[in-house]
């Protein structure tokens, strides 16, 4: 079926089908309408899913798709326009361009924590930038891809944009075909398994990941406001199943219970006095995670630091915003991406050192700092390496389309969003052009001292050494 569906696509990009601005353009309409119209669908199925309450799914779903279409459609022609450079000296008279070419066939496998927009939204890349696309869901969000392999169709060209559903042997068979691109969001595990099977056709591949976003507070800010910001970073971003989710906090000692006692105020506030009853909660998504995520705080040196919170329910597969403080850091709770509701909080002698802290560790996909400390800023975002970094608020970063985001090191290659999107999935096609004229016999053999002379000229710039080359000089016989 996977070799199939390939070739399918294959005849349906070399017949160019793909490749004009009005098929672009229509099927990013197509995506507006299928938002717009079934957007009560959609919230359904995130909350069959995860138990995703219908403001999450509003604000960092379908809304975010909704206007990356738009930005899209706005932007496409001028994206597509050549862009003109200049020409260097050694090749006048000649004009340069840069051309945006579509890569060919290209496959999307998304992730379940946003299983609609991190669905979605590298496939409008896709579109714009002009290629056929395989979309490949989640199958952990099977009601969302369920929906996807239903709506899709009705709203775009399914001979060049395709879904597949399936698990790891429907994802296998896709892996073993030849690519042009291949866009993985999720886990390091499962992108090492991509990059092996893309290296076998020597397949470009863009990896958006994760890792432990550390959030970085010093005692110089508005505490009240900082501590909403993190709490909706991390547990009103999917109950902190998010890959820009705050994964750990580093604060001073002296500071840390002032910390504490106001993130505690502000959940309670936020969530009630019994969080795992409140519908603004995602739950964990399935049995295997809340019991990984489970497994974490039963630790008997994890379990002895919570400060706040820690309640589970199997059943419900809930389990509570939970604080910890000073937590060994070669546990697994600090060692691995939490991806949940958990936040252990890890205390400095002087916010400084946080630095150092933080570049211990893996290169995280988001970094954050509060403080309005000038100094502190500037040290932050010229000394913290991170796919992307906020100040003095969490995640919303990715909510702005003329910023790249993607991850560095462990947490992703490459970038998206916005125009970057259209960049992801094209190829910078390099187009030099020039006439009949302006022949310079110089760079011709046979090569003599008074050629060569001429020649290093032109390469060090030099204006007589164009002319020179331009009138023929050392005169031959043609």
């Amino acid at each position: 079926m996977a070799e199939e569906v390939v070739r399918e696509l294959r005849a349906s990009f070399a017949a160019g089908r793909t490749r004009p601005a009005e098929w672009r353009a229509a099927q990013l309409k197509g995506l507006v309408r299928m938002i717009e119209e079934k957007e009560a669908d959609i919230t359904a199925a995130l909350h069959d899913d995860l138990s995703k309450p219908s403001m999450e799914s509003y604000l960092h779903e379908i809304s975010l798709a909704k206007s990356s279409c738009k930005f899209a459609l706005d932007g496409i022609k001028k994206w597509m326009k050549p862009e003109k450079v200049p020409a260097a000296i050694t090749t006048f008279p000649s004009s340069a361009q840069i051309v945006s070419e579509p890569l060919g066939v290209v496959l999307v496998i998304s992730a379940w924590n946003y299983p609609f927009l991190l669905s979605i939204d590298p496939v409008i890349g896709a579109i714009a930038a002009g290629n056929a696309v395989v979309l490949k869901p989640s199958e952990i969000a099977p009601a969302t891809s369920t929906l996807f392999a239903k709506l899709l169709p009705e709203y775009v060209d399914n001979t060049c944009i395709k879904v597949v559903e399936g698990g790891v042997p429907e994802t296998s068979a896709l892996l073993e075909q030849r690519w042009d691109k291949i866009f993985y969001t999720g886990n390091g595990t499962v992108a090492r398994i991509v990059l092996a099977a893309a290296a076998k056709h020597v397949t470009p591949v863009a990896l958006e990941l994760g890792g432990k976003c550390p959030v970085i507070v010093d005692s110089n800010v508005d505490l009240h406001v900082a501590v909403k910001r993190i709490a909706v970073g991390k547990w009103g971003c999917n109950n902190g199943q998010a890959c820009i989710a705050p994964d750990y906090i580093i604060t001073t000692k002296a500071f840390a219970p002032e910390l504490v006692d106001s993130l505690k105020r502000v959940l309670e506030r936020f969530y009630g006095k019994d969080p795992l009853e409140s519908a603004d909660l995602s739950r964990i998504v399935n049995s295997k995670h809340f019991q990984r995520l489970a497994a974490l705080i039963e630790e008997k040196e994890v379990a002895d630091k919570i400060v706040y919170g820690g309640q589970t329910d199997e059943k419900k597969l809930k389990i509570a915003p939970t604080l910890l403080l000073d937590v060994p850091q070669d546990t697994a709770l600090m060692t691995g991406e939490i991806f949940g509701p958990l936040l252990p909080i890890v205390t400095v002698e002087k916010i400084e050192d946080s630095i150092d802290l933080v570049n211990s560790k893996s290169k995280p996909l988001a970094a954050y700092l509060f403080s309005r400390n000038k100094k502190l800023q500037q040290d932050f975002v010229a000394n913290v390496p991170a796919g992307g970094m906020l100040v003095n608020d969490t995640a919303l970063h990715l909510a702005n389309p003329y910023l790249p985001f993607g991850g560095v090191g462990d947490s992703g290659m490459g970038s998206y969003h916005g125009k970057f999107s259209f960049d992801c999935f094209s190829h910078k096609k390099a187009v030099l052009i020039r006439g009949f004229g302006g022949e310079a016999t110089a760079r011709y053999p046979p090569y003599t001292a008074e050629k060569q002379k001429i020649l290093r000229g032109l390469i060090n710039g030099s204006f007589i050494a164009l002319i020179l080359a331009l009138l023929g000089f050392p005169r031959e016989k043609r």
